[in-house]
């Protein structure tokens, strides 16, 4: 039953602008990072001539849970807002579809779109590197996966709050702004305690044993979804 809400979703979502999103965060996060290495090439080439990937890795990865986090919240709202906006809530739980099955093929959904992000910034990471000369040094591929997906690990309970709050409520005015606060919040995260879940993505990438993050976020990703799904299948609908 739940491929079946999935497929449903994904025709949904055709002409909604997600697709639009999923391909806007990385190359927007690849486009700033272009422009950063093409007026400091000389200074940033000279100051990582030792491991030009990592001097570009590291300039990536500090926004990545920005990306993640904002791209998170815009793509489960916009994929909730497909249903409220057309009133249709009634209707669709009114098929012979659990509603659980419903909430874990909007997480789904949900899920592949950031996962096309996450492929396309590892891609057009590499693809950087080679145009900015860097083809000269092994490319790390273990460690350009890393930066996306690692960090996307740990951000998931942040994204299953946010999946939580955007089907919950017609009003997407505070689950977008729950989000934006949360993603401005985690530049600053390397202040935080590694208690802090909100600094986990960018753990996973720069703390010694980054997998513990990592794992940790997807530990308490599927914790927060266990009362969201409870909550969904019990709630009223409009």
């Amino acid at each position: 039953m739940m491929w079946r809400a999935l497929s449903a979703d994904w025709l949904k979502i055709r002409g909604k602008g997600l697709w639009f999103l999923v391909f806007l965060g990385p190359i927007g996060l690849l486009a700033m990072q272009g422009l950063n290495f093409g007026l400091r090439y000389d200074y940033l080439t000279q100051q990582y001539r030792a491991d030009l990937w990592g001097g570009l890795l590291s300039n990536v990865a500090d926004f990545v849970p920005v990306a993640l986090y904002l791209g998170g919240t815009l793509i489960c709202s916009m994929m909730a807002n497909v249903e409220h906006q057309m009133s249709s809530w009634k209707q669709l739980l009114a098929l012979p579809i659990s509603r659980t099955s419903v909430f874990m093929a909007k997480l789904l959904l949900c899920l592949l779109l950031l996962t096309v992000s996450c492929l396309l910034l590892a891609a057009g990471t590499v693809g950087l590197g080679v145009i900015l000369g860097f083809q000269s040094q092994p490319i790390p591929y273990a460690k350009v996966l890393q930066i996306g997906f690692a960090s996307y690990a740990a951000a998931l309970p942040v994204i299953s709050l946010q999946l939580w709050f955007s089907l919950s409520s017609r009003n997407q005015t505070f689950p977008v702004s729950v989000g934006i606060t949360l993603s401005l919040l985690s530049i600053f995260s390397l202040f935080l305690s590694e208690w802090v879940p909100l600094s986990w993505p960018a753990l996973a990438w720069s703390a010694p044993r980054p997998w513990l993050f990592s794992g940790a976020g997807l530990l308490l990703g599927l914790l927060i979804l266990l009362p969201g799904s409870i909550h969904f299948a019990r709630k009223d609908v409009d």
